[in-house]
């Protein structure tokens, strides 16, 4: 055994100490990230930037999200390297924009195609009827709702189908990001409450609504991988 008196020793200890603190830092990082980027806003945020969407006020009303939180949003979104901050000159004025970085880019689309798989097992649990399974897909995944109805992985209309199905409603950011897929999309559909009326006199059929999918409540949705989207001024 070492004793305390050995140089060495203290060598070793103050070593050992400086590694635990430098884990205890990395560790606490790490959570952070993990954290911050299991988020569904910051991924709405991420993606609404990605489109082309890249000042603050523009990614808050294509987001609905309050100025405040996508200003705090993109800053984590920075301080992890996910975007990138550009000042651009005008006459009188310096607007700040953000754009994806690589790996931002990267971790996006290992979501959407993470969700992708969660939104084709929902639309086949709702054509069979399977109650059950879409209860448990919105008790566990439900926080995510709103970014797969931003990005287009889920249909506006499929959604207000089948929450009527359950016999449940939206939520208020998922009422607000329905309208804002239903005033970008070319039919001038309507509001979440407007689309479930839809689907009731069976009027679902003719309608497109923004995620650019197939609204049919019976047909299959289009999950090729391309995600073409409209940007929201």
């Amino acid at each position: 055994m070492q004793s305390s008196k050995d140089p060495t020793y203290t060598i070793n200890r103050k070593l050992n100490i400086f590694i635990t603190i430098d884990d205890l830092i990395n560790c606490k990082d790490m959570s952070r990230n993990i954290k911050e980027t299991d988020s569904p806003n910051h991924f709405i945020v991420l993606d609404a930037i990605e489109r082309g969407i890249r000042t603050l006020d523009k990614i808050s009303k294509a987001t609905r999200l309050d100025k405040s939180e996508v200003e705090m949003v993109v800053n984590d979104l920075e301080v992890q390297r996910l975007v990138s901050r550009t000042e651009k000159r005008k006459l009188f004025r310096t607007n700040t924009e953000f754009s994806t970085s690589e790996t931002g880019l990267k971790l996006l689309n290992s979501k959407k195609r993470e969700l992708e798989e969660k939104a084709k097992e929902l639309r086949q649990a709702y054509n069979n009827g399977n109650a059950a399974k879409l209860q448990t897909f919105m008790n566990t995944n439900r926080a995510w709702v709103p970014f797969m109805l931003f990005s287009g992985l889920m249909d506006v209309l499929f959604f207000a189908s089948m929450m009527s199905f359950m016999g449940m409603t939206m939520n208020p950011q998922e009422i607000a990001i329905s309208e804002n897929s239903g005033a970008a999309s070319d039919s001038g559909a309507g509001t979440g409450t407007e689309s479930q009326e839809q689907v009731s006199a069976g009027e679902a059929g003719s309608e497109s609504w923004g995620g650019g999918f197939d609204s049919s409540v019976d047909s299959g949705m289009d999950f090729g991988g391309d995600f073409n989207f409209k940007v929201l001024s």
